[in-house]
């Protein structure tokens, strides 16, 4: 067996650093819960270091609460639904952590972050946390350190973390692969709402929510409550421990939101009970851990001077379809395995 290799200088620092950040997280003190999670979301090699050795200091403290993925059709009022949740949380005495993903502006890589705007009250709530984060381009709007920031607010002490999605579209099933479970915010519109939603995201949730039934639109949401819920009867089923429910709701009157969490409650005891909850927690971090080593190898590739000249000859080439994709890739990967050749045989 190799011997571990011993900790250098800049590791020794890296995680008496972390220790003092950890400390200072897990005693609540929000700036150095802010600036674990900027360090844990930048992407410098340095910062990198320091973030693992954080990682490593908040784990034994983490993965204490409840993780709820929220997601629903535009217009449908999700930030005013998750406002009113939060405060309905935080007055039942939990902690509330609300990771509000925003889309990232494809022309300036920056995020609108406007969600403490959004959720003025929330913000201010004594027991709640927001923190919006840039997209990075990665799938759905999702953060690639959403995954280390839940772990950060949960050994801040938050029970409750919600996870808000860009919208309805692919970034479902990125956000599905972080949380314990997925909720489906509708609007009053009956089976015409669903018309307009994939069926694999009605498939992935596990409690559906129908928003603004009050006023007017109560008989409505009355009837779309009923149309879902005969809709769910024609799927399967994707947890054999929990059968998905449909409930209604008014984010504006606060009508509803105890049933939601009794929802939650429930699927959380059901779940538990059967361990297929510490099985998919099991399997998020070897997903995450895989999804890592993607992402760092696809880097280092696009990083390598080899492979910048290579895809300068062959992207055109294969749009042109003078070179086929495969052939493309094949030679991509080759110019990668001699730059890193000429590595190990430098180190």
């Amino acid at each position: 067996m190799t011997p571990a290799s011993p900790l250098t200088a800049s590791d020794t620092t890296a995680e008496a650093m972390a220790r003092d950040l950890g400390d200072k997280v897990a005693a609540g003190d929000l700036r150095a819960l802010a600036r674990a999670i900027t360090l844990l979301e930048s992407g410098r090699a340095d910062h990198r270091v320091q973030g693992e050795a954080l990682i490593r200091t908040l784990l034994p403290a983490a993965g204490k609460s409840i993780r709820i993925g929220i997601t629903g059709i535009p217009g449908v009022g999700k930030s005013t639904f998750i406002e009113a949740f939060g405060l309905a949380l935080v007055d039942r005495g939990h902690k509330v952590a609300v990771l509000a993903v925003d889309p990232t502006s494809p022309r300036s890589g920056g995020s609108i972050l406007g969600d403490k705007t959004r959720m003025e009250k929330l913000a201010r709530a004594r027991n709640a946390y927001i923190r919006p984060s840039p997209s990075g381009g990665t799938l759905g709007g999702v953060a690639r350190r959403t995954r280390e920031a839940i772990i950060a607010v949960e050994a801040a002490g938050y029970d409750v973390v919600l996870i808000e999605t860009v919208g309805v579209g692919q970034s479902e099933t990125a956000v599905k692969d972080l949380v314990d479970m997925f909720l489906l915010l509708l609007a009053p519109g009956g089976g015409d709402d669903l018309q307009g939603i994939k069926k694999g995201i009605v498939e992935m949730a596990d409690l559906i929510v129908v928003n603004k039934a009050d006023g007017d639109l109560a008989p409505a949401a009355e009837r779309a409550r009923r149309d879902y819920t005969s809709a769910l009867h024609l799927l399967r089923p994707e947890n054999a421990d929990w059968s998905p429910q449909v409930v209604k709701c008014s984010a504006v009157t606060g009508e509803g939101l105890d049933d939601i969490w009794q929802s939650v409650e429930a699927f959380r005891t059901a779940t538990q009970s059967s361990g297929r909850f510490d099985a998919c927690r099991a399997e998020q971090a070897r997903a995450w851990m895989w999804n890592e080593v993607n992402e760092t190898l696809l880097g280092e590739l696009r990083a390598a001077p080899d492979v910048k000249q290579a895809l300068a000859d062959l992207e055109p080439a294969v749009a042109e379809g003078a070179v086929g994709p495969s052939e493309a890739a094949r030679r991509i990967l080759a110019a990668f395995r001699m730059a890193a050749g000429r590595l190990d045989k430098d180190a």
